[in-house]
């Protein structure tokens, strides 16, 4: 099994991934304790996909995340770099135009999505801004972006406590359901390590996005990050 190291070498990371197509999604219900599922119900309001539109959901994995929005009528393209997560998404739902693709190179033209969205995938991009920079170029002037990310606790009691279960916690209940357990201590390591609200708030920006803002689910644990491309 393949652990991949926090540099975030993009052959390590996407071979980890691979290791835990099969039971991914449900590996994530259980160590998040049923969490994701309410994570993903706020990304799918907060990106509030419409008929006829373009979507891209960068980091789609098996598809689970995209879900909503061809359900909301929009055009989706769910895309990854894990050919493992791939080959297990197109096996769960053949009809979906899954791609695959590199963050920090993305196969699509200009301004081509009115809204992009990743959830829980920026933070093991190699290049956070480069990636940041690739969906401003792939969105339409006017258009969208949502980041789902994890963050970090905003009441520092409970930040404590949540750091705790990452790094004591987490790996043993990994172990117990996961096909690649140590594929979920880089997870708490690359938690720990990724930058909190105000600062991705400032990389948006900097790369370009404007009317950036935020919202904290679950206590911050996760937080929702939007801006717009500007329409000039």
């Amino acid at each position: 099994m393949t652990r991949a190291s926090l540099e975030k070498k993009p052959h390590e990371v996407a071979a980890m991934f691979d290791d835990v197509a099969a039971r991914y999604d449900l590996t994530n219900d259980v160590l998040s304790l049923g969490q994701t599922r309410l994570w993903r119900r706020a990304v799918a309001d907060a990106v509030d996909a419409r008929p006829g539109e373009r979507v891209l959901d960068l980091a789609a994995g098996t598809g689970t995340s995209s879900l909503p929005f061809v359900e909301a009528g929009a055009f989706t393209v769910p895309c990854d770099f894990s050919l493992g997560m791939l080959r297990e998404g197109k096996r769960r739902h053949p009809w979906m135009p899954f791609t695959a693709g590199d963050a920090t190179r993305l196969p699509f033209a200009d301004a081509v999505f009115d809204a992009v969205t990743i959830s829980f995938g920026l933070r093991n991009v190699s290049a956070v801004d480069t990636a940041l920079a690739e969906l401003l170029r792939v969105t339409k002037p006017g258009g969208r972006v949502l980041i789902c990310e994890f963050s970090h606790p905003t009441w520092a009691p409970f930040r404590t406590v949540y750091t705790e279960y990452l790094m004591r916690a987490l790996p043993p209940l990994a172990r117990r359901v996961s096909s690649s357990p140590d594929a979920y201590v880089y997870l708490a390591e690359s938690i720990r390590a990724w930058p909190d609200q105000p600062a991705l708030a400032a990389r948006l920006q900097d790369a370009g996005w404007g009317r950036v803002a935020w919202r904290n689910l679950s206590g911050g644990i996760v937080a929702l990050h939007r801006g717009f491309r500007p329409a000039t």
